[in-house]
């Protein structure tokens, strides 16, 4: 039932396609926009185009320019080389992107906030994160990314892509389908990177068959038919492909010296300094080298690994990041501007959300969707012209979830989360409309969790509505028959061996309103199950969970 808000003071699309707006000169075609396509016929997906169908459909040719700051941008992202030209940066076939609303002007920094590290950052991310493929802005059609195309066999066990060719990384050296290969077979699959593979990783519970056909063609095979890895690689911030001319040095499979260019370095081996920058994750907003530790940078050869996004980190510290534009980003917009427009990127760490809230009402950032909930609405929306911004409602989606921990490490709770009964009975006791009314203004729609939204045809719509009628009779009838009752007569309910049961909710503002989680445990409360609750922080909360300390 979560309606999260965004703050828009700039339209953030793509990679931040508009950040100011002016006549840009038009090159040999026209400056086709989603609001003027200038009698362009759109291309096969929205709002994008190759470049080949883009100049055949306009009846042109596109020429390219580049960001005059682009030079000075790179001179900030320690070691890259100094800058060839714009033709040698840009690959052979670009994607060109068609703007909202107008071609932009380069310029300016994207102010922006989150909560730490990697905490209240993924709407951030998304502004500048890329992957095979991606999701339209209608969220139904997967269209062209970092690849060109794809195709499927018959029976879906085998997925080609075709890349760009003369694509580049951050730093000028090639990207192609060996780096794919490196990511899922070097570093996926590898048990020093990762001790077990990743679910999506597998298809039928066994590994993919990887392999670059050529330079630029990269095939998936799997045993059994894999329909969902296309939309996978749409929809996850795991990108598949990391840079092996750069993590390969550091690797012992693909160097035979990594463990002496590492202990050259200060490190023991070459995985360890291979994790030094990689971190056994593809969250691509966990800490740099410039956050593990500073100390080390001086004998490495870069501050942070190359990428292919449209930002590259240039600052890492405990308050905040930093990032400005890759020089060798792949998209053009219609009127062969390199994207992205804007220079930089800020982000600075706020935890407290009535500090992120007072830095919005003050104008002091340019975006923010992630960690605002409706509850925070009625300010934000007195205070928009205060603040120069504007709240957009999105639309509904099926948040938030409570879960009992049924594999609770304490032994005692576990006999009794892991009883149905007992779930069922904390389930009647919630009073979903009171929440609904109270923390989402009667906008929401009580359900229970199913796993999907929307729901699909196949699940049953009695799921929908199994056990979330308010219910204190029922849940107090569940409770005594499974012996959860009072032992010592203080009036709250007792683990069946006459300890003392106190549910302990830990919840981050990230992921779900104070006020649902104070009305949750005031509904427990009052059917004699002890409850208490405290707001951590998102890296806390994970810390909690990874460690199973968590009881919901």
């Amino acid at each position: 039932m979560r309606y999260p808000i965004t703050i828009k003071a700039v339209l953030a699309t793509f990679v931040l396609l508009l950040f100011s707006f002016g006549n840009t000169a038009w090159a040999d075609c026209p400056a086709v926009t989603v609001a003027d396509m200038k009698g362009v016929a759109p291309g096969k997906y929205p709002q994008q185009y190759e470049l080949a169908a883009f100049e055949k459909l306009a009846n042109c040719k596109l020429s390219f320019s580049e960001n005059p700051s682009i030079g000075a941008l790179n001179e900030r992202i320690v070691g890259n080389p100094s800058l060839p030209s714009l033709a040698e940066r840009l690959p052979d076939e670009p994607l060109v992107v068609a703007p909202y609303d107008a071609i932009g002007k380069y310029g300016g920094v994207f102010d922006m906030i989150s909560n730490n590290t990697e905490a209240g950052t993924s709407d951030l991310l998304s502004t500048r994160h890329v992957n095979l493929v991606r999701y339209s802005d209608d969220l139904t059609t997967v269209v062209p990314n970092i690849a060109k195309s794809w195709s499927w066999n018959d029976d879906f066990t085998q997925l080609t892509f075709k890349l760009r060719k003369g694509h580049k990384w951050s730093d000028g050296a090639p990207f192609t389908a060996d780096d794919i290969v490196f990511w899922y077979h070097n570093l996926n699959m590898d048990t020093n990177v990762f001790e077990k593979p990743k679910g999506f990783m597998l298809a039928g519970g066994k590994p993919m068959k990887v392999e670059a056909l050529d330079p630029q063609t990269v095939r998936f095979t799997t045993q059994v038919p894999y329909p969902g890895l296309l939309s996978h690689f749409a929809s996850h911030y795991a990108q598949a492909f990391q840079p092996k001319h750069f993590l390969g040095q550091f690797h012992p499979d693909i160097n035979p010296d990594a463990d002496k260019v590492a202990k050259a370095a200060g490190f023991e081996s070459g995985y360890e300094l291979l994790l030094f920058y990689y971190g056994s994750t593809d969250w691509t907003d966990a800490p740099s080298p410039m956050l593990r530790d500073p100390s080390k940078l001086s004998k490495l050869p870069a501050n942070i690994q190359p990428s292919l996004e449209s930002y590259i980190t240039v600052a890492d510290t405990t308050e905040g990041r930093h990032y400005v534009a890759n020089p060798y980003f792949h998209m053009v917009d219609t009127a062969g501007n390199q994207l992205p427009y804007i220079d930089e990127q800020d982000e600075v760490y706020i935890n407290d959300n009535e500090v992120r809230i007072l830095k919005a009402i003050n104008g002091e950032y340019d975006y923010k969707y992630q960690s605002l909930m409706l509850p925070d609405a009625p300010i934000l929306m007195d205070n928009q012209e205060k603040g120069g911004y504007t709240i957009e409602l999105i639309p509904p989606i099926s948040s938030p979830v409570i879960g009992i921990n049924v594999t609770s490490a304490d032994e005692e709770k576990r006999k009794v989360f892991s009883n149905i009964k007992f779930r069922q009975a904390m389930s009647v006791a919630m009073n979903r409309d009171e929440i609904n009314d109270v923390a989402y203004y009667g906008l929401g729609k009580p359900v229970q969790y199913t796993g999907f939204s929307p729901v699909p045809d196949f699940v049953d719509p009695k799921w929908g509505s199994y056990f979330i009628k308010h219910d204190m009779a029922l849940a107090k009838s569940l409770f005594d028959e499974i012996g959860v009752v009072d032992k010592d007569g203080d009036g709250f309910r007792d683990l069946l061996n006459g300890s003392q049961l106190v549910v302990n909710i830990q919840y981050a503002t990230q992921g779900m309103p104070g006020a649902v989680v104070e009305l949750i445990a005031q509904h427990w409360n009052n059917v004699g199950i002890k409850t208490i609750f405290k707001e951590v922080t998102p890296d806390e909360y994970r810390s909690a969970q990874g460690a199973n300390e968590l009881d919901v």
